[in-house]
């Protein structure tokens, strides 16, 4: 790494920003630019890894939430804890269809010349994917801790959870975006 390089990463962290995620194509001088292809080239590589990474957390969820129609307790339940659970198993579907549709779509579309459209297509899905991970990743606590810890506390957790998930996956993404334009525009 350069000296320049290592300053300007310096200078960075000490005011709080990151261009790590920065769109812009000429953050610092001695960088070369993007061509609009290489730009969404990396796009796509961005995204097949941000797929994987959401892809295995909700399989492995799945297949615990799939596990648990089996056992002999399940049956025990209320049905109230009966209904969270097809709401889950439901939603944790969904949400594996929508996080490995990119890649059934790439599969599909390849060599077409419609990457744009693919990557277009893929951002919407993941977005989507990731909304029904949130709601499968809630309700598998509210099923849980009503079993665990029976009565309001339980959907008073699970409230706390979810809220930190909206803080954390949706509006905290949101406000550095707006935060960067605000930024961007003298």
């Amino acid at each position: 790494m350069s000296t320049t390089t290592e300053q300007a990463g310096l200078a960075a962290a000490a005011t709080g920003e990151c261009g790590a995620c920065d769109d812009r194509s000429a953050s610092s001088p001695d960088e070369t630019p993007e061509t609009p292809r290489e730009r969404l080239n990396r796009q796509w590589n961005e995204i097949l890894q941000e797929t994987r990474v959401a892809q295995t957390g909700v399989q492995i969820l799945f297949g615990f939430l799939l596990s648990v129609a089996f056992t002999p307790l399940f049956h025990d339940l209320s049905t109230f804890d009966h209904a969270v659970y097809v709401i889950t198993v439901i939603s944790g579907a969904t949400a594996t269809a929508c996080l490995i549709a990119p890649v059934s779509i790439h599969r599909f579309l390849s060599g077409q010349r419609m990457k744009n459209e693919v990557m277009e297509v893929a951002h919407r899905l993941m977005m989507c994917g990731m909304l029904l991970m949130a709601v499968t990743i809630g309700c598998t606590l509210l099923l849980i801790l009503h079993v665990v810890v029976p009565g309001l506390m339980a959907k008073l957790l699970v409230t706390g959870v979810m809220l930190w998930f909206a803080l954390s996956w949706y509006a905290l993404p949101l406000w550095l975006r707006r935060r960067s334009a605000r930024r961007a525009t003298p």
